[in-house]
């Protein structure tokens, strides 16, 4: 079921205009209300998708991982995609903070961020453009760690968080930005991670 209302989502299905409209609307970004996922909850996004607005997409290949970018941290949202962790992050700008579920499932929504490794390419878009981030760093830490999501003076980063399969820690990931495609440069690579047609 997590599959199929994420699939609704894709990247692929939107346009540039429509995720500019997107920035646009209301969300909510405390963390603190986010609940733990279970089939319900599951169930509920499922039916309450008006006020879940897609921002883009996230990928990572290496993992089989492709999902959409809703803004803020809802249940519904972060229950079928990633959710953006600060009001005011722009994608290849500061420290861009998502935030997904961890399930059993391995290649369902953050899951996969288990098996990642350093040196794995993270892809990022807006549909205008393509951003790539190297996998720099992957620790667990204390729920308490929040400042992971903060800009870090002089770098252009993406942080992914998640719990660990106890709900108890959180995993990190963190890339660094290596590169910034429009959508007509645009590597094949690039494309693909999130299913859209090459330009060039």
């Amino acid at each position: 079921m997590v599959k199929q209302t994420t699939d609704k989502f894709t990247v692929e299905k939107y346009t540039a205009k429509d995720i500019e409209a997107n920035k646009k609307k209301e969300a909510t970004f405390n963390f603190d209300n986010v609940q733990s996922l279970d089939f319900n909850l599951v169930a509920e996004a499922r039916k309450n998708t008006a006020n879940m607005h897609v921002l883009g997409g996230i990928a990572i290949p290496s993992v089989e991982l492709n999902l959409p970018i809703f803004k803020g941290i809802s249940n519904y949202s972060i229950a079928v995609g990633a959710g953006t962790m600060k009001e005011d992050q722009i994608m290849g700008q500061g420290n861009y903070g998502l935030a997904s579920h961890y399930m059993y499932d391995p290649k369902l929504l953050f899951a996969p961020l288990v098996r990642v490794e350093k040196g794995s390419s993270i892809f990022l878009t807006d549909l205008e453009y393509i951003y790539e981030y190297k996998v720099t760093m992957k620790e667990y830490v204390e729920p308490t760690r929040v400042e992971v999501i903060d800009d870090v003076p002089g770098k252009r980063m993406v942080t992914l968080v998640t719990c660990d399969v106890t709900g108890a820690n959180r995993l990190i990931v963190q890339g660094e930005l290596v590169k910034v495609a429009a959508g007509d440069a645009a590597t094949k690579d690039m494309t693909s991670a999130f299913k859209l047609p090459q330009s060039n």
